[in-house]
């Protein structure tokens, strides 16, 4: 249920076990909690999977897909896989069953109609080509990055290190990598290609060679957040160590009454704006370098390297090795900011709480709001000003969020429920 879950690794040629029928009640209490821990359940289409013994082989990882245990998955599923016919087929062993026929297609807690609205809405956007991507758009993207980058070394090779200089330079190199960031982030969710393998070896020389980070380990972690956003336990963006922050109104409370602190969360909004910023590449660099070594992720290892390869190559003679040491570090201090800011304006200032088990449209409007679109908003945040139409359709080219956009209205205002788009600074003000 992840973005780079495009291959199952079971036998599709294990015979299917004979059909049982279950009740949602049953379904329920196989979500790995409580007596029933060792069980994991779910359902996709009316049909119960059991995934108790396949969560930790999981492509997409087990966090993911085990978020869904004892829950209906099908939104999810067909929002994250691209190619759906060579997963079902390697479901088949794992399907134990289905709903018996007395039960509902959705869960009771559930909207119905409003389920059903978002499933045709899905398929109109499937009609109307809008999940196909423009590969010519994306290379455009790449090419400007890559001239970006390019001009960073140019203007102190050519202009000399002066003060000036440097400070151009140092601007166009953090562009560069913010662009990076969200171009890694298309390659990610396999909108670039139709082709799911090209996808992962454009996201690997992205991620790994200009940016120095496990593209695995982005996956892995970021399609957590899109199952569940804004969900305690199951959105590790969320999962700040409460010795320094508190997220969330409930979870402000609890660890409150437990008095789990060594910071004072009522005055966290004070130091937000050193600590967080500053500490958010940084442990992505940490952790990134844990996974590959954790997952023996050696070509990616090797594609990490030649990040840090070529900036020494290219900047060593011009700035020396603690001059490049110190740039290397203060990129990293500037795009942790930049990335905080950028990233987070979308999600901390609305719902935080633990999984309601709500249907998909709503979970993803409740924890997700947009930025006001304009050509320099589009382009600074990589089109994820559009986060609601981003997190209902993940796998959607950028270039068509526009599009969705009318559609994604009418079936809010239809169903009462708000869609909130700011401007850029409204946002930033809204995280304090």
């Amino acid at each position: 249920m992840a973005p780079q879950q495009e291959k199952g690794q079971l036998d599709p040629g294990v015979a299917l076990p004979s059909s049982r029928l279950f009740t949602w009640e049953e379904i329920n209490l196989r979500n790995g909690q409580g007596e029933s821990a060792r069980e994991r359940w779910l359902v996709i289409d009316r049909k119960v999977y059991d995934i108790t013994r396949f969560h930790k082989r999981h492509p997409g990882g087990s966090r993911v897909i085990c978020s869904y245990a004892g829950q209906d998955a099908t939104d999810p599923f067909m929002a994250f896989h691209v190619d759906k016919t060579p997963v079902k087929k390697y479901m088949k062993q794992l399907m134990i069953g289905e709903l018996a026929p007395d039960q509902p297609s959705f869960e009771p807690s559930k909207n119905k109609l409003l389920v059903e609205d978002f499933r045709e809405l899905r398929s109109i956007v499937e009609k109307m080509g809008l999940l196909k991507p423009n590969p010519l758009y994306f290379f455009v993207l790449l090419l400007h990055i890559l001239l970006l980058d390019a001009a960073g070394w140019f203007v102190l090779w050519y202009f000399g290190t002066s003060v000036t200089t440097f400070i151009i330079a140092t601007a166009l190199l953090l562009i560069a990598q913010s662009q990076g960031g969200w171009l890694q982030h298309d390659l990610g969710h396999l909108s670039v290609f139709s082709n799911t393998k090209w996808n992962h070896i454009l996201h690997e020389f992205v991620m790994c060679h200009l940016k120095g980070l496990s593209a695995k380990w982005w996956s892995f972690h970021h399609s957590q957040h899109h199952a569940k956003p804004n969900c305690f336990l199951k959105d590790p963006d969320i999962e700040v160590h409460p010795t320094i922050f508190s997220l969330g109104k409930p979870l402000s409370e609890e660890l409150g009454r437990q008095k789990k602190k060594y910071m004072p969360y009522n005055h966290q909004h004070k130091y937000f704006f050193i600590t967080m910023p500053l500490a958010v590449v940084p442990v992505f660099q940490i952790y990134s370098v844990y996974f590959i070594f954790q997952r023996k992720l050696w070509r990616e290892l090797a594609w990490c390297a030649t990040y840090f390869i070529r900036f020494f190559i290219c900047f060593v003679p011009l700035l020396g090795v603690k001059g490049v040491l110190g740039e290397l570090l203060l990129l990293i201090i500037l795009e942790s900011i930049l990335f905080t800011w950028i990233s987070q304006l979308n999600h901390i200032p609305m719902h935080i709480d633990y999984d309601g088990n709500m249907d998909w449209f709503s979970t993803q409007l409740l924890a997700t709001c947009n930025v006001n679109q304009s050509f320099f908003n589009d382009w600074v945040t990589g089109h994820l000003n559009f986060q609601i139409e981003h997190h209902l359709f993940p796998t959607m080219p950028r270039h068509n969020f526009w599009k969705v956009t009318p559609l994604i209205k009418s079936l809010c205002a239809k169903h009462g429920i708000e869609y909130q788009s700011k401007p850029l600074f409204a946002g930033f003000a809204d995280i304090i």
